[in-house]
């Protein structure tokens, strides 16, 4: 609410800067959420070929190569007063012809109703207040997004009605950023390589280390090759996960090994990749490795891996995390939210077996 008085402060300056123009860039695009949003908006960016953008500092290492952005800013970099916030929407205020709101809370709601562009696109979703209908009366379109819709359709919807998921490739990196030293056994040639993200940015979403065990124990009969990919500070929960499965040398471990840029090269040396909703996934179907998603509370016909990946949900719960409506507790603990039963493996099994690589299989143990 308070950003709508200050919208109404400003209004005045705004319209009399809009008398006297100084376009200098063709497009913003407004995107303030982590890993697996930004990469989900990289098919706009394709069909845009070159913008502008406010996202959030955690993609910083991805959109700093990323030839489809000129100028970034970080929003992180703004809000410590209202000063700061000031300074940033007088700089973009008469700065561009397009205008592109992917994630409307208020503040970028603010920021984009007071930019003089001559085109203004707002995504407007189920978390809408009915305080912000200002901001949206300055917009020249709006595309309306629900639970049921698919983000990355909705985000390219807001540039062409007729564009849809298959119109642009999704990536990471562009071009694909290459790791100077890359780790050896990104190269090993011994076995089915199968990323694994252990935890996810959003806590309640990651997967209890007894389920990876279920995984592991149902792989057995192939010469499977885990690696463990995370920061530094998740080195807790292959902690946990060595409390339940033993110490092998089919475990790779690649928590705080590697950048964030140089997480696309060493996810796409992987034969497949199992995680819940986290940004890794986005960033695997992103280079196109086969994905098993075991979604959890999360929404999927919301956002999902768009390529060629199995989805596993719980039996008989229905959606409670949304991606502009994401809580951090559940009703139901994650023992039962990301359970495996026999034929859920079964189709983890299969899934495999249908897609690996020419390798000869060897039993394992775990």
């Amino acid at each position: 609410m308070n950003y709508v008085l200050l919208f109404l402060l400003l209004l005045p300056v705004k319209l009399l800067m809009k008398l006297n123009p100084k376009k200098q860039a063709r497009n913003l695009v407004i995107q303030t959420a982590k890993i697996g949003d930004f990469i989900n908006i990289t098919p706009l960016l394709r069909h845009l070929e070159r913008s502008d953008g406010l996202l959030s500092r955690s993609v910083a290492p991805l959109a700093q190569h990323d030839e489809t952005l000129a100028e970034i800013f970080y929003i992180e970099d703004h809000k410590g007063s209202t000063l700061s916030k000031l300074k940033l929407a007088f700089k973009l205020m008469n700065r561009y012809e397009n205008i592109y709101l992917l994630h409307p809370d208020s503040l970028n709601l603010f920021y984009a109703a007071l930019c003089n562009a001559d085109n203004k696109k707002f995504l407007s979703t189920y978390r809408r207040k009915w305080y912000q209908s200002i901001f949206y009366a300055t917009a020249d379109g709006v595309v309306e997004h629900s639970k049921t819709t698919l983000t990355l359709e909705s985000y390219l919807q807001l540039a062409d009605r007729s564009l849809h998921k298959e119109s642009y490739a999704k990536h990471a990196t562009l071009p694909l950023y290459q790791p100077k030293h890359p780790p050896a056994e990104l190269f090993r040639q011994d076995g089915i390589k199968i990323g694994l993200s252990i935890s996810a940015g959003n806590q309640a979403k990651t997967i209890p280390a007894t389920v990876w065990k279920k995984v592991f124990e149902r792989l057995n009969a192939l010469p499977c090759l885990f690696y463990i990919f995370g920061t530094a500070g998740e080195l807790i929960h292959l902690k946990r996960l060595y409390e339940v499965v033993e110490r092998t040398d089919n475990i790779v471990d690649m928590t705080g090994k590697m950048a964030l840029e140089e997480l696309p090269y060493a996810i796409a040396q992987m034969d497949f990749y199992i995680a819940s909703d986290s940004g890794n996934v986005y960033i695997a179907d992103a280079q196109n490795v086969p994905i098993i998603l075991i979604y959890g509370p999360c929404g999927i016909e919301e956002q999902r891996p768009t390529g060629d990946v199995l989805l596993i949900g719980p039996d008989h719960i229905a959606p409670s995390s949304f991606i502009f409506q994401a809580p951090y507790q559940f009703a139901y603990p994650a023992e039962q939210l990301f359970a495996l039963d026999q034929r859920k493996l079964d189709d983890i099994y299969d899934f495999i077996c249908a897609r690996k690589p020419p390798l000869q299989e060897k039993k394992t143990s775990f």
